[in-house]
């Protein structure tokens, strides 16, 4: 059976569709960190731990988790923290910390003591009271939501026809709404939704799309307002939300974006799912951990039977893959290349592209994820790939619209910034064709002549995602 493939989408998206995206955050309120006295912040070394970060995790960590969710909610309403409350330590919980520290003219440590701690929870509190921002269900859906009222002071109920329809609130200019959506079982399906969503038209440009079984998010941008939009699929059908403003908002509205997404919980009759702990170097939301996804996670490409290409970490020992025991063949240091003998699945690779990849070609990215394969699209730049890429792909295969090899993933960085639990686009290093050819050798796949008509992403994903495996390091 086909493993199911998530596609991510980089691009410009139309209209607005009437639903909005689901759950990276169904978290409540959580905090923080007792004291201690180390050094100001520094920067660091990914391949070496810095002992003052270490001590602010083991400080944050010592917390009870509603504690730490009580903490990073404060950040966000001091606007220092634009991720998503769940509770876990990162880099980004750490930056946020000493930035907040800095501002109230403390020393910037990454720690908060006892007072300090007091001191932030009482002013992310009173930036929330200054909203007015009520967290509360949606009676027209279901769902339950944070809306700032101050801002949001119209409320009106949306037609649904035969689905529950929504409720819209708005600015008293009409400048910001956010409106609520819901759709029974059968009524509405999460892809065809998504699709909608991530429609081409010049006058929507989207900043970043996400797409997986039970949930989508899209944001992106026109040329007067930015917008948010989230759908969550459960067995009580399909609900989300719309967030729309325009950019003289901005300011104080991308923050919002932030408390509102973290207050969002689609179907809260519903048993939420054991969270997962994240990686270590990831600050955002838990993700599940599977054979490609982890620390130390990577993406390896079957290029013949037993043999797999990837891009490891400079210290990855007893690889895996697919959660199996594997060999390593032989490795480059300087690029991360390595070749594994282990068990592969019967994916066929694709084959290379005719020609090196030229600066404003449009490619494809396949790479392992918890959920099997995921898709997402960038363009070729002069100094790499320019695309959203999640952890975990380093080594993915960059095919063209043919579904042709054009390079693979480089290293990725060890500490990814993530915002509102998302990796937005940026431009990443690859491992071009000449550099794989001359590793692997007589295990290279076969070259392919002229390159056939475009394919859509779905076809590509469809022929080559079992193809594509996850890497772990350690056993």
């Amino acid at each position: 059976m086909p493993r199911p493939v998530r596609l991510i989408a980089a691009g410009l998206l139309p209209f607005l569709a009437w639903g909005l995206a689901p759950a990276l955050a169904q978290q409540g309120p959580g905090s923080a960190a007792p004291a201690a006295k180390v050094p100001a912040p520094r920067p660091t070394s990914p391949a070496t731990p810095d002992p003052v970060f270490e001590a602010a995790r083991s400080a944050f960590e010592a917390r009870p988790e509603a504690e730490r969710r009580a903490v990073q909610d404060a950040l966000v309403w001091a606007g220092s923290y634009n991720s998503v409350v769940t509770g876990a330590f990162g880099r980004r919980t750490y930056e946020a910390i000493g930035a907040w520290q800095t501002r109230s003219g403390a020393t910037s440590t990454g720690i908060l003591d006892e007072p300090a701690r007091a001191a932030l929870l009482a002013a992310g509190e009173a930036a929330r009271r200054a909203a007015r921002f009520t967290v509360a269900a949606d009676p027209a859906t279901g769902l339950v939501i944070g809306v700032p009222e101050r801002l949001l002071p119209k409320r009106s109920r949306l037609a649904g026809g035969t689905s529950p329809g929504g409720t819209r609130w708005q600015s008293p200019d009409g400048r910001i709404t956010l409106d609520t959506r819901a759709a029974a079982p059968g009524e509405a399906d999460l892809d065809a939704l998504f699709a909608q969503s991530a429609l081409v038209t010049p006058e929507r440009k989207v900043t970043y799309s996400l797409k997986r079984p039970d949930f989508t998010v899209v944001t992106g941008e026109t040329p007067a307002g930015k917008f948010y939009i989230r759908h969550a699929a459960g067995p009580a059908g399909i609900r989300g939300f719309t967030l729309a403003y325009d950019k003289a908002s901005a300011r104080e509205m991308d923050r919002m974006v932030i408390a509102i997404a973290n207050s969002f919980v689609p179907f809260p009759d519903e048993t939420p799912p054991v969270p997962t702990r994240p990686a270590a170097t990831v600050s955002g939301p838990a993700a599940p951990v599977s054979p490609g996804a982890g620390p130390g996670a990577a993406t390896g490409l079957v290029v013949g039977p037993r043999r797999v290409v990837a891009v490891l970490p400079g210290a990855c020992s007893s690889p895996r893959i697919a959660g199996e025991p594997a060999r390593l063949v032989r490795r480059d240091e300087a690029s991360g290349l390595a070749l594994l003998d282990g068990a592969t699945p019967p994916g066929s690779p694709p084959a290379l592209a005719s020609a090196p990849a030229a600066p404003g070609e449009a490619a494809i990215v396949l790479a392992a994820g918890a959920e099997g394969a995921t898709v997402t699209t960038g363009d070729i730049a002069a100094s790499g790939l320019l695309a959203p890429l999640q952890p975990g792909a380093a080594g993915a295969p960059v095919l063209n619209r043919s579904g042709r090899l054009l390079s693979l993933v480089a290293r990725l960085p060890a500490q990814p910034r993530l915002v509102a639990g998302v990796l937005p686009p940026l431009t990443h290093p690859l491992v071009g064709l000449a550099a794989l050819k001359a590793f692997l050798g007589p295990d290279t796949p076969k070259a392919a002549g002229p390159d056939t008509p475009p394919l859509t992403a779905g076809a590509i994903a469809g022929r080559f995602a079992g193809a594509v495996v996850g890497v772990r390091c350690g056993g």
